[in-house]
This record gives C-alpha cells, structure tokens and sequence, in this order.
C-alpha cells in the first residue's frame, strides 16, 4: 500500500504498535495508522505547528519528543477523546479522517513541553543510564552538548523546583542581563520544563542570598542543595 498525502520530506518513522509517526523537515509531526480491510494508510492526527524536526522519539502510545533547527524541544501527545474504536470502523470514520480540519488531519496533536535549549538538538532517545536509574530523554547538539529531560515523580518535587527556579530568576541573573524567562521562551512560552542548570547555581550564591531563599521556601540550605543533587543522582 501507499500513502502520497504527506509533507514536505519526512526524515524519520518510528512504529509504535499500529501506529507510524512520522516527522517531516518541515511540517512537523504526522501520526499514520494502517487499514487493514483496505490496505491503506491514513493521516489520524498531526502538528498545529509547522516546526522543521531535527531529531525525534517516541515516549509512549500518545505521546512523542521532538528538537526543531531553531533550538527548540518538546513533546506532543495525541488528545484524549482520539476514538480508536471510530478509527477502526471505516463506516463511520472513513470520510471524517479524509476530511480532516485546518487543512490537516482530523485530530491536532497537544503540545504539553516547550523549552528552548539554546543548541540545535541532533539526536534524541529515551533510555536510562545507570542500572535501576530513572528514565529520561536524553539528547545531543550539534555543538557536542549532552543534556536530559527528567521527569518529575510527586507534585511535592514540582512544586519545589518551579518555586526554586522563580526565585533564582531574581536572584541569579544572567552575565548578559537578558531575561531567564524570555531567553528559554525564545520561539514558544515555555511549558511545564524547570531549568536545571538555574537551580544547581543554587549552591554558587553568597550565603546571605541562599538564607534568604531557604527561608522562603521553608527549608535550610543544605536542605535546597541535597534536593538539588537527589534529583542529579535520579540521572548519573
């Protein structure tokens, strides 16, 4: 079977179970499912936003990670009321999948991570590495940096590190005096992805600045920089 409905030029296909996700140079995402009683493919959802996707892999059923060329990462996962059983049933969703909504597929994938790593990410994996460590994605950039995503496991680590970063905002600006915010919100807002890098310059402050702190936050430092170095360990 063949499908011609497609983007520009797709530079990578992963399966995950029936479905094909595609990413395109650019158009973005495209996510395909197989017809087996007509031996066809058919768009079920794609990207509201064109991005030219350099590197890509998929995280589980719904859900993919993605770096674009201008330096972008995030993560898109289908919605929540995709009905499998009327993609299943050519009667009934044959011609609403053909029709498709904005000029694209019936359904618009959610982007739920946006970040602005500041390097051209090159390639992408989820993997873990160390034995019995957490999983993360980790990915490369074109000029030989190494980073990971990690995820949050309890609402209490959130909480923590997202108050962390708003007050090292304030307290530990850049050399260059440009906005943290407004520097990893280069091309999108960005969305649910604390800074790390921010958090750990923690343990760099003057000691007067990280009582301050701690006392906002309703903690010691030492408390704040073992935190800090749990979740490095979750890592390496």
């Amino acid at each position: 079977c063949e499908e011609k409905g497609l983007h520009v030029a797709i530079n990578a296909i992963h399966v995950e179970k029936d479905r094909i996700i595609l990413s395109d140079v650019a158009e973005s995402l495209q996510v395909l499912k197989y017809r087996r009683s007509e031996n066809q493919f058919y768009v079920i959802a794609d990207d509201t936003v064109p991005r030219w996707v350099t590197a890509s892999c998929v995280l589980d059923y719904d859900t993919v990670a993605a770096a674009d060329k201008f330096e972008n990462v995030f993560v898109a996962r289908l919605p929540a009321d995709l009905n499998e059983s009327e993609a299943d049933d050519p009667t009934g969703s044959r011609f609403k999948y053909e029709g498709g909504a904005l000029n694209g597929a019936a359904f618009k994938m959610e982007e739920i991570i946006q970040y602005h790593v500041g390097e051209v990410v090159t390639c992408m994996s989820r993997t873990s590495l160390v034995p019995g460590g957490a999983e993360v994605i980790l990915y490369g950039t074109v000029m030989g940096s190494i980073g990971a995503l990690l995820p949050f496991s309890s609402r209490e680590d959130v909480d923590f590190f997202s108050h962390l970063e708003m007050y090292l905002r304030q307290e530990a600006p850049p050399l260059c005096g440009r906005d943290h915010m407004m520097y990893r919100s280069s091309y999108y807002p960005v969305q649910n992805v604390v800074d790390g890098d921010l958090c750990e310059s923690f343990s760099s402050l003057e000691m007067s600045k990280q009582m301050a702190l701690a006392t906002d936050l309703d903690r010691k430092p030492g408390e704040i920089v073992k935190k800090v170095e749990e979740a490095r360990h979750r890592i390496l």
